[in-house]
Formats: C-alpha cells, structure tokens, sequence
C-alpha cells in the first residue's frame, strides 16, 4: 500500500513517467487481461436521493426516462445481446435508494434465468440494500454488486445529503459478508480536489473491492453540476495511473463520460493503467458504437503484446 507522502510524489511526475509507470504495474501483475461489461437501466427515474450529478432524482428536472422494473423478458433479451458483443459481464441497475422485497425477488428469479440461458456473468446495482437481500440475490446466482462510493468522504456531503457515506460503506461491507464480490468506484470531475481522489482509492483499498470503475462526470442540464468545468484529459490520466498503482492487481475499468472527457484521448487510458471498460452506453447517457470500442480494444491489446518493457513503450 502506497502512503499518502508517496502518492503525493508520484502525482508530481512528468505525466509520461507517471504513466509509464502505472502500465508496467497493470502488465506485470495482471498481464494482458482486458475486461468488458455492459449495464441495463432495468428500472429508471424518480429516485427520491440528492445526488447532484444524477439525472434521475425526483428533485432535477432533466428530462429523463423514467419506468418500473422491466420484464425478465427484457433483460434476458438484452443479456444475450450483452453477450454476443463479448461482454464478459451484465448488470442490472436500478434507480432509487433501494428496492421493496418483491422487486428483489422479481430480479432473483431474472438473475437465475440469465445464468442459466444465456451464461454470462451478473452483476447488480440496486442501491442499499441490507444482507437478506443480497444473499437472495447471491443465491440466484448473482457475482458482484455495483456500489460506487462516489468520491472521498471528505467531500461527499457537498455532492449527497440524502444518505451518508457510512451508508454506503456498510452496503458493500454487508454485500462482502453475503458472499457477492464488489465492484465500486467513483465519479471524478465533481469539483473535488486531487487529494479527494486519493482519499477515495484509499478508502476503497481498504475496503479490498474486486474492480473499481473510474466515471468522469457527464453534466447534465437540469442537475446543480450542470455548469461544472471539465477536467483537462491529463488530470483524468493521472487519476487513472495513481488508481493503477493504488490496484495493481484489481481491474481499473473506466466507465461514463469517458467518451466525452477524453475524446480522441480514450486509448491513452489504457497507457495509464485501465484494463476494463464498459461498453454499450450508460444509464442515461448513450456511449459510442461497440463495434468502435472493440476495435480499440484489440489495438490496446496487439500494443501491449509487444510493448512488454519502458523502454520498448
């Protein structure tokens, strides 16, 4: 584990150095492996929490969709498509702080009917939910649960006030206990400053999660972060190689936004340490074509095979 003296040094090298670094890291302790996922919005809008960068709180006006729990018809039929596209995994997400029993249930009997017909790896985020829930979904055969911790949590009550960061702490500790791996992460770009994201991959270093998905804030029109300045691409590049070095064995996935922050930037990333990203568009946000993201991937991939030094690189 770095300290925080030595995080601090690294984020003052030249970025190339930087990343140079965080890539050797990702090569040598996880080699070329490459992740990708794909979510479904299988419930959207009116959630009654706060959180300032989302466009589908009940509070914002932004126009987004909002619907009940789709059919498991629905999500097995998108689960395929998942699949097909070489997603390795499929989640389930829903809106709101969290779900009635029935709706748990209702995803249970989805969950087992996906891994039995389609064969892909589920993941799930349904909000804060308590170990009778998780281990009922754990039983149907879902993997891991998705549950961001959104940024450090020094700065979370100016993003969130309608739960705490302790809520969000004991949701995945309760979903470690029930058995499910856990994916989380955070959203950068919220006007939290550098050392915020270090607070956060501390934080989630300590709580051993199994992939942390970096998102960089899409402003939405409606939302009170709608006029937040962007980050410069070489601010997003150094979060992203510190979190490689923070995780040199875990999956650095790079998820919302990345499109729109880094533009013709988004292969460098992958010099800085990302190996998983999710493809297929976001809750509310449309992503690029798949067929262009796996093209990236298998360029990354050919890179890496024969970049196997810094020197080389």
């Amino acid at each position: 584990m770095y300290s925080i003296d030595k995080i601090n040094d690294l984020l003052k090298l030249p970025l190339s150095e930087l990343m140079a670094l965080a890539r050797d890291a990702k090569l040598r302790e996880r080699g070329g492996s490459f992740s990708l996922c794909t979510i479904m919005n299988v419930k959207s809008g009116r959630c009654t929490e706060d959180c300032a960068f989302c466009a589908q709180s009940s509070r914002y006006r932004t126009g987004s969709p909002a619907y009940p729990l789709k059919s498991t018809v629905e999500i097995l039929e998108a689960a395929a498509k998942a699949k097909d596209a070489g997603a390795a995994r499929f989640s389930l997400v829903t809106s709101g702080r969290n779900l009635a029993r029935p709706e748990v249930d209702e995803l249970a009997m989805g969950i087992e009917q996906i891994r039995n017909n389609v064969g892909i790896s589920v993941c799930a985020s349904l909000g804060i939910l308590d170990f009778e829930a998780l281990a009922i979904l754990k039983s149907a055969g879902l993997s891991r649960y998705h549950h961001n911790i959104e940024t450090s949590e020094s700065f979370f009550p100016k993003v969130i006030s309608t739960h705490s960061f302790k809520e969000r702490i004991s949701t995945i500790r309760t979903a470690k206990e029930a058995g499910l791996e856990v994916c989380s992460g955070g959203i950068i770009g919220l006007g939290e400053s550098a050392e915020d994201r270090v607070e956060m991959a501390l934080t989630l270093a300590s709580l051993v999660v199994d992939s942390v998905p970096i998102n960089i804030l899409v402003p939405i029109p409606g939302t009170p972060l709608a006029s937040q300045a962007p980050l410069s691409v070489e601010e997003i590049l150094r979060t992203i190689a510190v979190f490689r070095l923070i995780f040199p064995d875990k999956a650095i996935r790079i998820a919302g936004g990345r499109e729109s922050a880094l533009m013709d930037f988004q292969g460098l990333a992958f010099w800085a340490g990302a190996d998983a990203m999710l493809i297929g568009g976001y809750l509310t946000v449309a992503g690029r074509p798949i067929e262009v993201d796996l093209k990236l991937v298998r360029e990354v991939k050919k890179l890496w095979q024969r970049s196997t030094s810094r020197a080389e690189w």
